[in-house]
């Protein structure tokens, strides 16, 4: 028996998806970067608490949980609220509030809060809006 051996081609193309491959593994290492994935739960019943509006200033925005999902609830005037997904629709990491942005410690993707539209890439997408509305000064699914 004699071993065959491997072409050019094959070494290269092998060796460019192991590269890749480790390459996609390094970008989810860390402890508050690693990319969060939707558990599938339902959302939210309408009406669940998620912040007070005293807490948040205007023009700015707040980390929040929603039914143990990453979620980021901003205030654009005094008296309204608006709340994203607080998972990068880049590679999943998620994102941190930064005034009127939010920063992706992953990629340097950035978002405007107040939109959830993407304002620097990578992220191609906007952050997906979770409905919520002002109910006695507290910010609550709708």
């Amino acid at each position: 028996m004699t071993a065959e051996l491997p072409t050019r081609r094959t070494v290269m193309t092998t060796g460019a998806a192991v590269a890749g491959a480790a390459a996609l593994a390094a970008c989810g290492s860390g402890t508050s970067n690693t990319p969060v994935t939707s558990g599938g739960s339902a959302p939210a019943p309408a009406g669940t608490a998620v912040a007070s509006l005293s807490d948040i200033p205007v023009g700015q925005a707040k980390s929040v949980t929603i039914d143990g999902q990453a979620a980021v609830v901003a205030r654009p005037t005094d008296t309204t609220a608006v709340c994203f997904s607080a998972i990068c629709t880049h590679q999943g990491c998620t994102v941190k509030p930064s005034g009127d942005k939010l920063d992706c410690p992953c990629h340097g993707s950035v978002f405007n809060a107040m939109t959830g539209a993407v304002e620097h890439g990578p992220a191609r997408r906007p952050l997906p809006a979770i409905p919520v509305k002002v109910d006695g000064g507290k910010v609550v699914t709708a």
